[in-house]
């Protein structure tokens, strides 16, 4: 397992892109690039559990997959911390096969760092060997349909 980092600059305030990130409608938006009808279920409050999901890419099962953790640390418009517990395989939870067990345990950061009018948002993400360059072509794509949503709110605003 590695931890792969990723980082962009958005010309907006760390709370309108933290509300463009985890607003359900807009998370849907940038997360697209990941699976075209992604979506989350949960609350981003500490303690919490998450579930990822969205329909499988490749058409094998008719269920959704994806990912469920727990938000272990939450600071509005700072940070958030996620600790994944399993995957998701035809809308059942896996905690046992080798690729559940992977991914039991790695955690996914978002830090938000404000400065003059531009937040860069920094995801660092711990990822098993089979997932780093899929990981590696899709965040920085995700990261600038985040920069693409949230700057057109922004530049809205300041008209």
């Amino acid at each position: 397992m590695e931890t792969q980092h990723f980082t962009i600059d958005i010309r907006a305030s760390a709370r309108l892109v933290w509300e463009t990130m985890f607003n359900d409608s807009t998370y849907r938006q940038w997360t697209s690039v990941f699976n075209p009808d992604s979506y989350f279920e949960g609350t981003w409050k500490p303690g919490t559990e998450i579930r990822f999901l969205g329909s499988d890419p490749g058409g094998a099962t008719s269920g959704m997959t994806g990912l469920f953790g727990v938000i272990t640390e939450h600071r509005p418009y700072e940070f958030v911390l996620i600790q994944y517990q399993g995957q998701i395989v035809n809308d059942v939870d896996d905690t046992t096969s080798r690729e559940a067990r992977q991914l039991i345990g790695s955690r996914e950061a978002y830090t938000f760092s404000e400065s003059d009018g531009v937040t860069t948002v920094t995801i660092d993400v711990d990822t098993a060997d089979t997932y780093t360059e899929l990981w590696g072509e899709l965040w920085p794509k995700g990261l600038a349909k985040l920069k693409q949503l949230t700057e057109a709110v922004a530049g809205g605003n300041q008209g």
